[in-house]
């Protein structure tokens, strides 16, 4: 395909890393993937790291985790405020453990949640906030942050679409209680399947230790007294304390990443001049609004929103790309209110959500790799100037 949404970033490298684990005879969970939470962890300037096997499964446990603090837990019908563009399973936690949902509008410039709607979502049962940085540019994570510690509730930052952006000096997904991370093939760095949860507590680090792994004791670091021990050691090995699955991420994933780490700099780099082309081919042209970049974007995609008014409908965009080979997709999961999905919510909208509704109707994105995608901006520059209107 000629400009495909998504590419391969794996070298020699990664698939030495691959031969490396099967010479080890170890598949499962183990040193490699503790080396690739601690160089996750520490790259992001935090205490803790959980890998688990996808970055839907880093907000399970993340959420999760949060429902059996010791100190202010989510309970069902407790209240989230969370952006109502983003990926389903940013919300499918939330659900599943019998949260009450408020959708608040993006900005329609950023995509992200327009935080000038908080106070107007907040009641007197919110007890949390989930920020989503959209497509790899930084939500006003900062706004969130105090907006949270304001009213005492936990900041839950979906930050799996936006790896290695910053906001302010300050890598996204480190402004939260918690952040979640996805290595999925399309993103940032990929293990081929693979999430992380990110944290600087260490009660929280324990949970999601102990969700990720059956809700037993095993996993959780025998520093961290979170469980009262008992004296029987072979009892101790099997003892279960919370609910839990199995969420657990391969040597072979933990391997990968590991090197998709060393590379991230210069791969980041590299998606960043595309963006920058792009925004000078398009930030001009009246019939598309592009997303407006909020600090340092790690630029996931390009979005374009095809802006009412200007005689041109989405539809009219769409054969004129199948011709051309670009490939294209709704911008992340749209508008979740929309999705049939939502009727086994328990939830409300602030407001009637129009610059979410119109992202949803009206806008697309076409990918962006961690190499030079000149000749693609260029043909779609062609394209979309022979298109009426």
């Amino acid at each position: 395909m000629f400009w495909d949404l998504a590419a391969d970033t794996w070298g020699t490298e990664e698939r030495a890393a691959v031969t490396r684990v099967m010479d080890s005879g170890r598949y499962t969970i183990g040193p490699e993937v503790t080396a690739f939470e601690q160089e996750f962890a520490a790259y992001h300037g935090k205490k803790f790291g959980v890998m688990v096997n996808s970055g839907s499964s880093a907000n399970l446990v993340a959420t999760a985790a949060l429902t059996h603090v010791s100190e202010r837990p989510l309970k069902p019908g407790d209240e989230v405020i969370v952006p109502a563009i983003s990926w389903a399973t940013t919300y499918h936690p939330l659900q599943q453990y019998g949260l009450r949902l408020r959708f608040v509008d993006v900005e329609a410039e950023t995509l992200n949640m327009d935080t000038s709607q908080l106070e107007a979502a907040l009641s007197d049962r919110t007890r949390a906030i989930v920020g989503v940085s959209i497509l790899g540019n930084p939500a006003a994570l900062d706004v969130m942050r105090s907006f949270a510690d304001e009213h005492g509730l936990w900041f839950i930052e979906d930050n799996c679409e936006s790896l290695d952006a910053e906001l302010g000096g300050k890598k996204t997904g480190t402004f939260g209680d918690v952040g979640t991370f996805s290595f999925f093939f399309s993103h940032h760095i990929s293990t081929g399947e693979g999430g992380m949860v990110l944290t600087d507590n260490v009660e929280i680090d324990a949970l999601c230790r102990a969700v990720r792994a059956h809700g037993w004791i095993r996993d959780v670091p025998d520093a961290v007294n979170l469980f009262e021990a008992g004296d029987d050691a072979f009892e101790e090995a099997y003892r279960f304390v919370i609910p839990g699955y199995n969420l657990r991420p391969q040597e072979f994933n933990a391997a990968v990443g590991r090197e998709q780490l060393k590379k991230l700099p210069a791969m980041i780099s590299a998606r960043r001049k595309n963006l920058k082309l792009f925004q000078d081919t398009f930030g001009n042209d009246d019939r598309f609004m592009i997303q407006r970049e909020n600090g340092k974007s790690s630029s996931f995609s390009f979005t374009l929103i095809v802006r009412p008014g200007m005689g041109l409908e989405r539809a009219d965009v769409f054969e004129p790309l199948k011709d051309a080979d670009i490939g294209f997709r709704m911008i992340t999961g749209g508008c979740f209110p929309r999705h049939d999905a939502v009727k086994f919510f328990d939830h409300d909208t602030v407001g009637s959500l129009p610059n979410a509704n119109m992202a949803h109707d009206r806008g697309f994105f076409v990918g962006n790799h961690p190499f030079d995608l000149s000749r693609q901006i260029e043909k779609l520059r062609d394209v979309l100037n022979g298109l009426n209107g």
